[in-house]
């Protein structure tokens, strides 16, 4: 089971999470691309950084949004949406030449990633960007989604990503940011959703119902309070469950 989170989404003089701890205990680092958050300096930082510690590196790419941080909807035009994705996949990539690597995966972020899971054209517009830089580079997103589907329909590789710290619904999406319940803080249960997903494929909805979730990563966000002590959590969870942690890629 490959264990990711959002890493470099800090900007200028603003720091958000310790992403250096973080790449001591994830396998893989979702790396913002300058548009949500994140700007050239952390990039290269980071990218430095998990080539080191031996962590695959994917593109978190979002909305143009830096002030919203990429969770607000934004209705785009289909090819403009594909060009910015195309940009931010390109940025991460010389940073990732740079330090010895190169873009392993590409991963939405935030309303991106929630629009695209339901939004067909959104979803087609990310499937497009992928398409045309690199067929051959996995699509990080939730499985059974809008976005999921057309990326299967069109042959590229989707690995299926569970969220151990957020609510889930009964259909099978997340509960909105906006929702008390969207956030799992009790660190025993996050494990405990963490493990269910990596054995059972399956998560609890907020509604007590049991909610198929099949997945090869798991997320755990990097500006959660208390971030770095739960992703260890997490990751002990996993082996004490008889699963190798290890990047998908």
């Amino acid at each position: 089971m490959d264990l990711n989170a959002d890493l470099g989404e800090g900007f200028g003089a603003w720091r958000l999470g310790d992403d250096d701890a973080l790449l001591d205990v994830v396998t893989s680092a979702n790396v913002a691309c300058g548009f949500h958050a994140g700007d050239p300096s952390t990039m290269h930082r980071v990218c430095r950084t998990a080539v080191a510690k031996n962590v695959a590196i994917g593109a978190q790419v979002g909305y143009r949004d830096l002030a919203g941080f990429g969770r607000r909807r934004i209705d785009y035009d289909h090819d403009e949406l594909r060009d910015d994705i195309l940009y931010q996949i390109g940025a991460l990539e010389a940073f990732c030449r740079v330090a010895g690597d190169r873009v392993r995966y590409v991963k939405p972020h935030g309303a991106l990633y929630n629009t695209a899971a339901v939004d067909p054209g959104q979803a087609s517009a990310v499937v497009a960007a992928v398409l045309a830089y690199d067929p051959a580079l996995p699509l990080l997103c939730q499985p059974g989604s809008e976005l999921a589907r057309q990326a299967l329909d069109r042959k590229l590789t989707v690995v299926g990503e569970g969220f151990a710290d957020r609510g889930y619904l009964p259909d099978g999406r997340l509960v909105p940011r906006s929702r008390p319940d969207a956030l799992v803080h009790e660190p025993g249960q996050v494990v405990q959703r963490a493990v269910r997903m990596a054995a059972d494929g399956s998560v609890t909805a907020v509604d007590g119902s049991a909610v198929p979730c099949p997945v090869r990563s798991i997320c755990l966000h990097g500006d959660t309070p208390g971030a770095v002590d739960l992703a260890r959590a997490v990751r002990d969870g996993l082996r004490a469950g008889g699963l190798e942690v290890r990047p998908f890629t």
